[in-house]
Formats: C-alpha cells, sequence, structure tokens
C-alpha cells in the first residue's frame, strides 16, 4: 500500500467516552433531552449539526445555532480530555516507523479543525500528516466517501492503494464505499458490528502486534 490515512476520534486516540459524556450533557442537561448512553453512542457519527439533526429533528434550531452548541460541546469534551489525551497503544511508534518509511500519511475526520489541532498540536504529530480533510472541507459526511476520497485526491495516490484506519461502523463503510481497504480499532465498536462490510483487512485493538510491524517493513 503507498498511503494510510487515519480517522481521528476513537482511531488514534481513545476518547469517544469522552465524547459521549459531552454529547450526552449537551442533550440532556442543556437542551432538555432524555437520550441514554447507548443513543447517543449510536447517533454520534458525522457532523455535528448532522447529530443534532438526527436527534432533535430538522427544524428544531438554525444552523448558526447549531455551530455554536456544537463549539461548546466540543470545549467541554476538551477540558474533560485534556489530562488524559494520548495516542492510542502502538500508534506512536507506528506513525514514526511509517515517516521513516516515506509513506504518505493524512487524516480524514469527522471532526471540526478545532478538534483536530487539540489532539495534533497538544501530541505534537502534525508533522507525520501530509494532508488533513475535516467536517469544514466536505459536503457529505461518513459514510459517503468523499472524505477519503478527497484525501487520496490531495495524496496524489489511487484509492485502491490506500489503507484507512477508523473504528466505527459508518467510517468502514466509508472507506468501502471509496474502494479502500479498512483497518478497525475496535476502540468503540465490537467486531461483529463490522459483519456487513468485506473491505475489513485486520482487527486490533490498538497498533501494536505484527501485522502492524508488516506494514511498514
Amino acid at each position: 500500500m503507498k498511503a494510510f490515512i487515519f480517522d481521528l476520534n476513537g482511531t488514534m486516540v481513545n476518547d469517544m467516552e469522552y465524547h459521549t459524556k459531552a454529547w450526552q450533557h449537551l442533550l440532556n442537561d442543556e437542551l432538555g433531552g432524555n437520550f441514554s448512553w447507548d443513543e447517543v453512542k449510536q447517533q454520534m457519527y458525522g457532523k455535528n449539526p448532522e447529530v443534532l439533526v438526527r436527534l432533535f429533528g430538522p427544524n428544531r434550531f438554525t444552523l448558526e445555532e447549531m455551530n455554536s452548541l456544537s463549539l461548546e460541546k466540543e470545549k467541554q469534551y476538551q477540558q474533560e480530555y485534556l489530562p488524559d489525551l494520548k495516542l492510542s497503544p502502538g500508534l506512536a511508534e507506528f506513525l514514526e516507523s511509517a515517516y521513516q518509511k516515506n509513506i504518505p500519511m493524512a487524516i480524514g475526520s469527522a471532526a471540526i479543525p478545532f478538534n483536530i489541532d487539540f489532539v495534533l498540536d497538544n501530541l505534537n504529530i502534525r508533522h507525520y500528516f501530509k494532508t488533513i480533510v475535516s467536517a469544514d472541507d466536505v459536503l457529505l459526511s461518513k459514510p459517503h466517501p468523499e472524505t477519503y476520497l478527497k484525501v487520496a485526491a490531495q495524496l496524489q495516490v489511487p484509492p485502491t492503494d490506500c489503507i484507512v484506519f477508523e473504528d466505527v461502523p459508518k467510517g468502514a463503510e466509508a472507506a468501502a464505499n471509496a474502494g479502500m481497504g479498512v483497518v478497525v480499532i475496535t476502540s468503540t465498536h465490537q467486531q461483529q458490528e463490522f459483519a456487513y462490510l468485506q473491505n475489513v483487512l485486520h482487527f486490533s485493538d490498538d497498533f501494536t502486534g505484527e501485522f502492524f510491524d508488516n506494514l511498514v517493513k
């Protein structure tokens, strides 16, 4: 393979519990909802305004209100997560090995730049990535392939020569729709939840083990 593309939240950093907690606080405590942890987790994909529309309907908020609410949610998440912010086990070594082998790497995430910058700059890993495609850079969220196809185009690498690293079924489905193989990090979803996909190359709890060693040989 000629390029590695990483989802961010839940893949590079195991932070989805913090996102779920921040969403649940916003949805229930601030907006008067009554959503369970599992309901929030199930709907927590794509752009933040899309989450609000799925849970409250299309007419509850204006786009400006949703963007404001989204930013407040992300500030809450960052405040809670910063003391525990760290890369998934094995990822620091994997990134450095791929970097030394001149394997192009990129991020394709539904996160807003505010959250991507939070991770990259606090962990000092921005230099590993040749390009970043965020929620602000696409019209259509995962599972639509736009995010990953845009990354491949910017890397100038054919989609079939890319491996995607993901943690959620919708993201792995986006990789499939882009014609890319996917490595699933099972930090937030179980292996059986990906059974409908044919593009999964490997399942792992993190970035350690022989499979990852072989990718950067």
